[in-house]
């Protein structure tokens, strides 16, 4: 009886061991990864890593993504819309977008811009984005060179800016401009008129105004009317493109005149006259872009004639340019925000 005793106890720290052992190596295995074994990422896992890999989020991936869709300029609380597009096809499909407000600052992830398109709002000039696209380890595989996103609101965010833009100002406030203000390639917008793209802003204007949409566009029918469908100007030297002619004429200042007009509002000529050039060119041409200072100029009415009195008399007729690299939509855009 002794020795049976005996034999039961020995069995039963045997046990004991045996499970405390047991218990040790499942803790190393709950712990640890035990060797030859491979670590396992959940989704989750990924998603709560930091996509910026480095502190600075200036990335060593080579620059095969253009962007596409930046605008000329924007408005302040324009939508701003941009796609991706690689060089080359790849399988990777994880973006991230990353901005920040001047070279001096670090690039920042964009929340919630994880595809290869990008939607935001023009509230910030200067602002650079990138997009870069990682591969599957996490890694920058790809990268865009940085855009920029341009605000020009033209007649400023003040309020006197606003009423210089409105026609509303002193006399002491306005300055001679040299050619230069208007130096560019500049298409006309009355092909845009007659082809139906400016419909959108004739019933925009209709919306608050005292005319419909249908009488607007005969309004600025005639105030668009040209056969002038391309200016370019450099240098002083103005050069008008009008059925598959071309003219071209060196230009000086004359001066400017103040206008009134019968609404109480007033507009400033500003006016080049011809001193060497084609016959065709006219011996005077006269701006008004609704600034009174000088001012790189984004779009401007253009009148143009041999007398320099009676152009001052046109009010009805008034070529409008917009810059050559803008399509349709911009060219819109920028009337909706006027």
């Amino acid at each position: 009886m002794k020795r049976l005793l005996i034999g039961l106890s020995s069995l039963m720290v045997l046990s004991t061991y045996l499970t405390a052992c047991q218990g040790t190596n499942d803790e190393e295995q709950v712990n640890g990864i035990e060797e030859g074994e491979s670590e396992v990422h959940t989704d989750e896992d990924h998603a709560a890593e930091d996509h910026s890999h480095n502190g600075t989020n200036d990335f060593e991936a080579p620059e095969s993504i253009k962007i596409e869709g930046v605008a000329d300029h924007y408005h302040t609380g324009d939508a701003i819309e941009l796609t991706a597009v690689l060089d080359e096809e790849t399988e990777y499909d994880h973006w991230h977008w990353y901005s920040r407000e001047s070279a001096d600052e670090e690039w920042e992830v964009v929340s919630g811009q994880e595809t290869d398109t990008f939607t935001g709002e023009a509230t910030i000039d200067g602002l650079e984005i990138k997009a870069v696209l990682f591969d599957h380890d996490h890694e920058a595989n790809v990268q865009s060179a940085p855009v920029v996103v341009v605000i020009d609101d033209h007649h400023g965010h003040d309020e006197e800016s606003r009423q210089i833009y409105q026609g509303y100002f002193e006399d002491s406030q306005v300055e001679d401009r040299e050619l230069s203000d208007w130096e560019g390639d500049w298409q006309s917008v009355y092909p845009y008129l007659l082809s139906g793209d400016l419909d959108e802003v004739f019933e925009h204007k209709a919306e608050d105004g005292d005319k419909t949409a249908d009488e607007y566009k005969q309004y600025y029918t005639v105030g668009y009317e040209t056969d002038v469908d391309r200016i370019i100007i450099e240098d002083n030297i103005v050069t008008f493109f009008e059925n598959d002619n071309e003219y071209a004429g060196e230009y000086e200042s004359d001066g400017y005149e103040i206008l009134t007009y019968e609404a109480g509002n007033r507009g400033v000529r500003f006016i080049f006259k011809l001193v060497d050039g084609s016959d065709g060119m006219p011996q005077y041409i006269q701006f008004s872009d609704h600034n009174i200072f000088p001012v790189d100029s984004h779009h401007f009415h253009l009148y143009w004639g041999d007398d320099r009195e009676e152009l001052l008399e046109e009010v009805t007729h008034w070529p409008t340019y917009y810059p050559s690299e803008l399509d349709e939509d911009g060219i819109v855009r920028d009337m909706l925000a006027h």
